[in-house]
């Protein structure tokens, strides 16, 4: 992904910033949010991480930026401590996903699998917070207790081991050095044996039938067809056919890493003009070895040793040259495999060309004295030099890297982990050794059964604690005794009975007001604020009411009033829930919902659509209820819908010890309005839309049937407005997704 970090302190971001690069991660970081949104265009993040801390508001400017601007991108807030206050700011723009100071490698792929929707959601799940109480802890007090038996054991083992290397130990570095320099002559063999093996190849080519006619003719295509299945046989990396010029006919190439078979032809190619190797075999040299020499060379396709020889024709004549090659990291690889050592060519400066080493950088460059050292006395004596890698050490003999006659091509270093070879007496081996482990194995045995003794009623309180975050308040426990944990046992009893009427209150009150506007409450008392703060939004408000229900009520008993009205509610509150809206308050025979604010800031666009699909379904559910209304001999409950989008305020409405969340705006009084306009225009159930709202629908439009009614003056209001009329479609189509 391509992420970017915005926080106020990237020092505190290292560990943050190594992880993501090391899983393939494009990552900027930055401290200025105004520089950011000036380069948005071109860093296109997918992911930001935003840091809660950043001066001022600037972190709250950013999120409302990214939601308007960018509602895609994904979000994780950073924090080095808890900020109920600014969290519960982030929740209202939709943000859930918190990643807190330290950032282990544990909490940022949790964090990570929220943002790519792998167990997201607004409220940590039950198996999340069972995930956090397990791996919270980093230090059980079972491991606290047997530590210092622990560390005994160690020192005495530690002495254990002084004693016996010292008496009965003896080291063989020597033996270390002997297998280095059977190593390092095994990888001279080897390189002999690969020199022989390409020059087979060579020999294959240069006598095939028709090569050399096709090089004399500079045919290029011919070279081709038949040089391909000799390269696909041997495998080999590069061939090149060289006329007497020096310049390449053709050169077949296998790029690095391609798959066997995959070979590339390049024509009239002047790589090789330059090359001494392969002038000696134009220019017809002959030396103690033949005619065939070899050398290494940087082409466009890396860095290559190659052997080369001349071709001749049916009449002996010289008509060119053929050059295999291959490539000195294939050379490097192939050895490691076969010798079980670590190879590394170097060049005459000292610079590595490759290595099989696996932390390739950090290996030491030779300096000009020990490549001066290895290449003068390579007959009298060797170089072993020492590498440190990482947690590793080894060994490397530095030997020439010679090829057909002798000639130096570089020096190549062949490594191996230094070890220690013990060798003792198997009795006193045993002896020792079995001292050791019954000394250990007693300390462990007698500290993990204290610390059993001691923390098994700790490990009853933690697993009854979990019950209890996974929803299970009728666990208690039951830790006998008279000391500090039977009090803590009594306490967590005493807690549990605390949240099972806890849970009493948070079912009534949800059942009093809408789930969203709870959780709302539940997050704002827990931020310390006696007060729902406004909250500004676009959003979409649908208004309902009976039409002449105080008529229909006056010669019928309140309490089958009341049942009518339950009834009424039954079938539109579900569908207004299912939409994504919230259900403000009832107020007799009058509903206000609103779409667009909980539990999540949504778009005009998105908030119109839920409104109108609501009022759609709403209408259709109206004409099943009247149907069954009339057929047991009641009257029909005729409503009106208005709805209406524009801005509202959102929030804590009422004294400090009695709070009603609600919204009000012109918004709100228009959507009335509209919904009493339904009585003038509509006979029996309807539902109007204002103009605003048919705008923000956009190109959602053509999912209803909406009528234009014109222009209408309204109470409250100067200018008229636009009216439509909803009719639904059946069926409607499937609700969609209403995520930022």
């Amino acid at each position: 992904m391509r992420i970017l970090l915005l926080q106020s302190d990237l020092r505190t971001c290292e560990g943050l910033i190594r992880y993501l690069r090391s899983r393939g991660h494009q990552v900027w970081e930055s401290t200025q949010p105004t520089e950011v949104r000036a380069q948005w265009a071109t860093l296109n993040p997918d992911l930001v991480f935003l840091d809660l801390h950043l001066p001022g508001e600037a972190w709250l400017e950013t999120l409302r930026y990214l939601r308007q601007q960018h509602p895609q991108v994904r979000v994780i807030l950073t924090s080095r401590y808890p900020d109920l206050q600014r969290e519960m700011q982030a929740r209202a723009f939709g943000v859930n996903n918190f990643l807190r100071h330290p950032f282990t490698p544990r909490w940022i792929a949790l964090a990570l699998r929220r943002a790519e929707g792998v167990g997201a959601a607004t409220q940590p799940s039950t198996r999340l917070v069972q995930t956090q109480l397990h791996t919270g802890i980093r230090m059980p007090v079972r491991l606290k207790i047997v530590l210092p038996y622990l560390v005994l054991a160690f020192l005495f083992s530690l002495a254990a081991a002084y004693i016996v290397s010292r008496v009965v130990f003896e080291s063989v570095q020597e033996r270390f050095y002997n297998q280095l320099i059977s190593v390092a002559q095994q990888a001279q063999n080897w390189l002999v044996g690969e020199e022989e093996r390409l020059l087979g190849t060579l020999r294959l080519v240069a006598n095939s039938e028709g090569i050399a006619t096709a090089l004399e003719n500079q045919d290029a295509e011919t070279l081709r067809l038949r040089l391909l299945p000799l390269a696909i046989n041997t495998n080999e990396q590069i061939i090149a056919l060289i006329d007497p010029q020096g310049l390449a006919t053709l050169v077949l190439y296998r790029p690095e890493g391609s798959s066997a078979g995959l070979y590339q032809a390049v024509r009239e190619d002047p790589t090789f003009q330059p090359a001494n190797f392969v002038q000696k075999v134009l220019q017809g040299v002959v030396d103690a070895q033949g005619d065939k020499f070899a050398g290494t060379l940087v082409t466009p396709w890396g860095h290559y040793f190659f052997v080369s020889g001349p071709i001749y024709n049916a009449a002996n004549q010289r008509v060119g040259a053929v050059v295999v090659g291959k490539s000195i990291p294939t050379l490097a690889r192939e050895m490691r495999e076969d010798l079980f050592g670590e190879i590394t060519f170097y060049d005459f400066n000292g610079q590595p060309l490759s290595t099989t080493l696996f932390d390739a950088p950090s290996v030491q460059p030779l300096t000009l004295e020990q490549v001066a050292q290895v290449l003068v006395n390579q007959d009298q004596q060797t170089l072993i030099r020492t590498l440190n890698l990482g947690n590793l050490t080894y060994g490397e003999i530095l030997r020439p890297w010679e090829a057909r006659g002798g000639e130096d091509q570089g020096l190549i270093g062949i490594a191996l982990p230094q070890a220690f070879v013990i060798r003792a007496s198997q009795a006193t081996r045993l002896q020792v050794m079995g001292l050791v482990i019954a000394a250990i194995l007693l300390v462990i045995l007698i500290g993990f059964y204290l610390a059993n003794r001691i923390t098994q009623p700790l490990v009853q309180l933690v697993q009854a604690s979990t019950q209890v975050a996974q929803g299970n308040l009728e666990v208690k426990v039951n830790l006998p005794g008279n000391d500090e944990l039977a009090v803590l046992g009594h306490a967590f009893n005493a807690m549990v009975a605390g949240l099972q009427e806890g849970s009493i209150y948070r079912d009534l009150l949800g059942r009093t007001v809408s789930p969203e506007v709870r959780e709302q409450l539940r997050q704002t008392f827990t931020s310390g604020s006696l007060r729902l703060e406004g909250q500004e939004a676009i959003a979409t408000v649908l208004m309902t009411d009976i039409r002449g229900f105080t008529t229909l009520s006056e010669h019928v008993e309140p309490a089958r009033v009341l049942a009518w009205l339950n009834e009424y509610y039954d079938r539109l509150v579900p569908i207004i829930v299912e939409e994504g809206g919230v259900v403000n308050k009832f107020d007799g025979d009058a509903l206000l919902a609103f779409f667009g604010i909980l539990p999540r800031i949504l778009s005009p666009k998105k908030s119109a659509l839920a409104a109108c699909r609501a009022a759609a379904r709403m209408l259709l559910a109206l004409e099943a209820l009247n149907t069954a209304r009339i057929a047991r001999g009641d009257p029909p409950l005729v409503t009106g819908i208005g709805i209406n989008t524009g801005g509202v305020i959102a929030g804590g409405l009422g004294a400090r010890d009695r709070l009603h969340y609600t919204i009000i705006g012109d918004t709100v009084n228009t959507a009335q309005r509209i919904e009493a306009l339904t009585r003038d225009l509509i006979e029996g159930s309807g539902a109007l839309v204002s103009h605003t709202t048919y705008a923000a629908l956009a190109e959602q439009v053509r999912e209803f049937n909406l009528q234009p009614l014109g222009r209408h003056h309204v109470r409250g209001k100067q200018e008229p407005i636009e009216i439509y009329r909803l009719l639904p479609k059946s069926p409607l189509p499937p609700t969609p997704d209403l995520t930022l």
